[in-house]
């Protein structure tokens, strides 16, 4: 059964717009929880656009579910995770520049620097994902590092313009995954996922959990967080079942 994790960064977004104290993002994760998500992320970058840290140790003290903290391998932000110890931090690239993230980390980059953090995370009890381009090298590496999870980008998924496009992006991930199975990780998917693409990626068995935001909190405008949150979960387990029959 595919899980899934509800974003709830663009509703900090939306309050930090005006400077003021709603809506409340503590509210939206307590309702994304009682509409049935298994869990709740949240990014808290170097430059605090929409996640505060008060947002962080608030969630860490009242949701009961899973609590993943999206963060980049910068040492302010590593401490704050040691402290308030989020069941899974997911490693991200971060790019003061970018609206979203753009692409996948590059963990074979710097695989000693991200091979200390899991070792560190590890020490709390935090396990560790990266958010990884769908390639045979970065899960290598992934795995090198001591990770516990991947989370593939699915943004050029997403994005693609033709079928042609999709099915490639689409094949992509479906390897990638069946590869990153048979290698002991768990695996998760998001960026671009919405109430459209997101029935294909239910048809991959080896994929464990969504991360979805955007496109929950956009749907949340007209039909309220908790029936967004319903829809969403009813589209991923019929996928799912349907895929498996």
């Amino acid at each position: 059964m595919i899980t899934l994790n509800v974003n709830i960064d663009h509703v900090a977004t939306i309050r930090n717009a005006r400077g003021g104290v709603e809506p409340e993002p503590i509210d939206a994760a307590l309702t994304a929880e009682r509409a049935g998500a298994t869990g709740i992320v949240c990014h808290l970058r170097e430059d605090r656009r929409h996640i505060k840290d008060r947002d962080l140790f608030l969630l860490r003290k009242l949701i009961q579910t899973k609590l993943d903290l999206e963060m980049g391998a910068n040492e302010e932000i590593i401490k704050i995770a040691l402290e308030t110890k989020p069941d899974l931090v997911t490693i991200v690239p971060e790019n003061r520049q970018e609206l979203t993230t753009e692409g996948g980390l590059d963990v074979s980059g710097d695989l000693m620097r991200f091979k200390n953090l899991v070792a560190r995370m590890h020490e709390k009890d935090i396990e560790v994902s990266f958010f990884i381009e769908p390639l045979k090298e970065q899960i290598e590496t992934v795995l090198a590092a001591g990770g516990d999870m991947v989370e593939f980008h699915t943004g050029l998924y997403a994005n693609a313009k033709t079928e042609d496009a999709l099915n490639t992006e689409f094949n992509r991930i479906k390897e990638s995954a069946e590869f990153a199975s048979a290698e002991g990780l768990k695996i998760a998917s998001g960026h671009g996922l919405n109430y459209f693409n997101t029935q294909r990626i239910c048809t991959i068995p080896q994929i464990n959990e969504l991360s979805i935001g955007h496109s929950i909190i956009s749907r949340a405008v007209f039909t309220g967080l908790e029936n967004a949150v319903k829809d969403m979960l009813n589209l991923i387990h019929y996928s799912a079942l349907e895929s498996r029959s």
